[in-house]
């Protein structure tokens, strides 16, 4: 079989679909191709889905904060309710433990700029304010085995409070509203099926071939394959270039019952990020607690090689680090003897900042190194490549001059050579999931 289209995207995750769906609505014909069996079902299917607006630079407060108008109003942003259901936006607001790697003098100032409503907390406002939370510090986070984690704390820690952060209550619903929405608007997705090879036309690419021996022609291609992403830019030949490189990585986010108090009916307690002792933490209904880990230096990174030999079930290890952790801040936190939870393959860049960029090889471009801190960003980063892609193809030169997006609902403009696969590592990222 042999199909045309003005625009090929591999990976139908939250953002692959938010980008059909961007590129569908300006008017182009796109071809959705995803390995797996629906939209959401790989790293989109792992996310906690939380909705922040905390980060190293202001592009992607701007990103975070635009796009949670977009998860506030989610049926106008997708224009349509779809019957299989409508993921949700929770509003629980978020505490931003004070600590050093990511201090709350450096975000505020990007907080004013983007106009992102906050309150700084002392520590008996922290205590005060959420049920049951140990204000100590024990920075830097420890291993287990270290007697040290077991010391007490030293001081205590205060808070950034963003009333206006929460989650997303279903992240690969999620996903499939986007791809619902890009179907209307014309896109037509491809699943179960795989790219062999990526085509060229002398400098340009020229469309894909599929394991089923279609071949899919189009001359524009996106790469939005997550954690497969750096297979697919040695399929077409790119990465030269780049300084930013992007890794699959496997994480855990482990689920128990909630600190008493901390959830109270419909009332679901806050995000909590905790670098001090290096996990995140958020509510669910039914009194549930979900701990996830933001890489402390005391725990080595989990790199794998292969994506599809990962192992998608919780460790043990994992989940009493994690787990653990959470209770020293919470004490009251029940420790189960059984690990339950998820795991996911992440697709991480080296400074936790993704590339929404072009490539060295005409028509060809990427969305990646999203993991883990990009899912809120999602309704966004399908404009960003939107319009980066508009322009090129116009014929605007992204690397000289970037392209500036802005915002829809916010106004806020963001400088989109901040994710260029040319640019400095960002030396001012925490080196961790939160960006």
């Amino acid at each position: 079989m042999n199909l045309i289209a003005d625009a090929i995207i591999v990976g139908a995750g939250v953002i692959g679909s938010s980008t059909a769906l961007e590129l569908a609505r300006a008017g182009l014909r796109v071809v959705v191709v995803d390995r797996l069996h629906g939209p959401g079902q790989g790293s989109t299917s792992a996310s906690s889905a939380v909705v922040r607006f905390n980060y190293s630079i202001f592009p992607s407060v701007a990103a975070a904060w635009e796009s949670k108008h977009c998860w506030v109003d989610w049926a106008d942003h997708l224009g349509m309710v779809d019957p299989a259901g409508m993921a949700g936006f929770r509003r629980t607001g978020m505490v931003f433990l004070d600590v050093d790697v990511a201090p709350t003098e450096k975000v505020m100032p990007l907080f004013d700029r983007a106009g992102v409503p906050y309150e700084l907390w002392d520590a008996a406002t922290l205590a005060a304010s959420v049920p049951g939370i140990d204000p100590g510090r024990f920075w830097p986070p420890k291993r287990l085995d270290d007697e040290a984690f077991w010391g007490d704390p030293v001081g205590r820690l205060g808070a950034l409070w963003t009333p206006d952060g929460g989650y997303v209550d279903d992240p690969m619903l999620a996903a499939v509203n986007l791809a619902t929405a890009a179907r209307k608007a014309g896109a037509q997705f491809l699943f179960r099926s795989q790219v062999t090879a990526v085509r060229r036309s002398d400098s340009r690419v020229a469309g894909v071939d599929l394991t089923d021996g279609t071949r899919v022609s189009a001359p524009v291609v996106v790469n939005v394959a997550g954690p497969w992403s750096p297979m697919l830019n040695d399929m077409a030949g790119v990465g030269e270039d780049f300084t930013i490189e992007t890794r699959p990585m496997r994480q855990e986010v482990h689920h128990v019952t909630a600190p008493p108090g901390f959830n109270d009916g419909d009332r679901i307690g806050p995000v909590i990020a905790d670098l001090d002792l290096g996990t995140y933490m958020r509510g669910t209904p039914g009194d549930g607690f979900y701990i996830g880990g933001t890489e402390p230096e005391c725990d080595p990174l989990p790199w794998i090689n292969d994506p599809d030999a990962a192992d998608l079930d919780p460790t043990p290890t994992a989940f009493e680090a994690q787990v653990i952790r959470a209770a020293r801040r919470f004490s009251e936190l029940g420790v189960p003897s059984r690990p339950r939870g998820i795991a996911g393959v992440y697709d991480v860049s080296s400074d936790w900042t993704p590339i929404y960029d072009r490539t060295g090889l005409d028509g060809f471009y990427v969305a990646i190194g999203t993991s883990g801190n990009q899912f809120k960003n999602a309704p966004v980063a399908g404009q960003f490549m939107r319009d980066i892609i508009l322009a090129v193809e116009a014929g605007h030169d992204h690397d000289g001059d970037p392209v500036q997006y802005r915002g829809e609902r916010t106004g806020l403009t963001v400088d989109l050579g901040s994710y260029s696969r040319r640019r400095p590592v960002n030396t001012e990222s925490s080196g961790t999931v939160m960006g």
